[in-house]
């Protein structure tokens, strides 16, 4: 077995792992990230960067590099409802720097992190490297056990982060107990590509009972189309040409795509859970992100709620871990601090699953006609400054978090596009 040490250890190189990785990293303290996969591309993932992340990209001088990467921008959000059309949040009276949602592939933003990363001396990124048990000593968890392509691996670190999804081997194998919140959707992901004459804006869609989101990635739409929870064996059963019908009921536009829906396999189901850890640490172990709190998509926030969470996390902790390490106290402050901003998030998520979803899955909303409207567009459509609620709350969240922490000298961040 080989052995390797390290002042902090991440298990995931998602959002959270990898923006934590490159904070710490850049405060001089050294930190291995690890990546059970080969690379980052995998889809289905959450692909909107939200004006609060984009605040930390230029508190961190990397905002102009990563603008200069492919995205769409998205300064309004909005619903179509049978024949009405909806505004549901306008960015432009945010006060960021950025007054809109970037939209990018999550591969590509996570390749930005780690080109951001990689050049800093104390940073390192082990990709194929999955993370299977915890080593614990005295009460204290002191490094991770890891499988490797060359063999089995035993990291030992001064502080364990599980930052490794909703589905954490860290946290599991911690014996962290999970509040199951609950959600009555699931959600079925698919791809069907995009033509010049399509609408140019990205939109939820809602009628006769029926919802989709719609995702401009340039040349396809990434499309969620929304099902009661447990609903896809219902679906399926129906047959593909009855489910390409319910998805040209909603986006008649791509009635001449659909059969790119070749078969079943072409449609992902993402079954939608919500839930947050009671406690967030042990002894030498923390949990940020998803594997801290599993959000709805709704909103598409849980990527930036992820990135929210390393920033406090950093903040908090790098000063420790820079003399030596963290202890159980500093841990409990990053909860603390993550808590409240986790749990509003998950409340309004919560009231729109019962009040919007449930109500339009069981066919009591999405009419055509103003009184069909629910109530909460109704206000939206007729009461324009109410769009800034929506917009904050998505674009910020309840309480964004800024660096607060400086680079060691020589930490400097790398921009591969930038002229010599």
């Amino acid at each position: 077995m080989a052995a390797m040490s390290v002042r902090c250890c991440v298990a995931g190189g998602g959002p959270a792992g990898m923006m934590l990785g490159l904070l710490l990293a850049r405060t001089g303290v050294e930190v291995l990230v690890l990546e059970k996969h080969a690379d980052f591309l995998r889809d289905f993932r959450g692909d909107t960067i939200h004006p609060s992340t984009l605040e930390v990209l230029h508190e961190l001088g990397m905002l102009d590099a990563f603008l200069r990467r492919p995205h769409q921008e998205l300064h309004k959000v909005g619903a179509q409802i049978a024949d009405a059309a909806v505004t549901v949040g306008d960015f432009s009276h945010l006060p960021t720097r950025c007054r809109f949602i970037a939209l990018m592939p999550q591969w590509d933003f996570l390749d930005f992190l780690a080109e951001q990363a990689t050049p800093l001396p104390g940073f390192r990124l082990m990709r194929q490297a999955e993370v299977t048990g915890l080593i614990e000593e005295a009460g204290r968890v002191a490094g991770l056990h890891v499988t490797t392509p060359e063999g089995v691996l035993e990291v030992r670190a001064s502080l364990v982060v599980g930052a490794d999804g909703r589905h954490s081997t860290v946290r599991r194998a911690a014996g962290l107990e999970v509040m199951n919140i609950g959600a009555p959707i699931d959600v079925l992901w698919m791809r069907i590509s995009r033509l010049p004459a399509d609408p140019v804006q990205s939109l939820g869609r809602i009628a006769g009972g029926r919802m989709m989101v719609t995702i401009d990635r340039g040349d396809y739409w990434q499309c969620a189309f929304v099902i009661r929870k447990g609903g896809f064996d219902v679906i399926r059963a129906q047959g593909l040409d009855a489910f390409r019908a319910q998805v040209a009921a909603l986006a008649p536009y791509m009635h001449d795509r659909l059969g790119e829906l070749a078969g079943w396999d072409d449609v992902k189901l993402l079954t939608v859970s919500v839930d947050r850890l009671r406690r967030w640490h042990r002894p030498g172990l923390l949990c940020i992100g998803d594997a801290a709190h599993a959000m709805s998509p709704i909103g598409g926030v849980g990527i930036n709620l992820a990135i929210q969470d390393a920033v406090a996390a950093a903040n908090i902790l790098a000063t420790a871990l820079s003399g030596g390490g963290a202890d159980d106290a500093l841990l409990a402050e990053v909860q603390r601090r993550r808590s409240f901003p986790t749990m509003m998030t998950q409340r309004v998520q919560v009231f729109l699953q019962d009040r919007i979803f449930r109500r339009v899955l069981a066919g009591g909303g999405g009419g055509g006609g103003g009184g069909a409207l629910p109530l909460l567009f109704r206000l939206l459509r007729d009461f324009p400054v109410l769009r800034r609620i929506p917009a904050r709350i998505v674009g910020m969240g309840f309480r964004p978090e800024h660096v607060q922490i400086s680079a060691r000298a020589g930490s400097v961040l790398h921009d591969p596009l930038a002229s010599p």
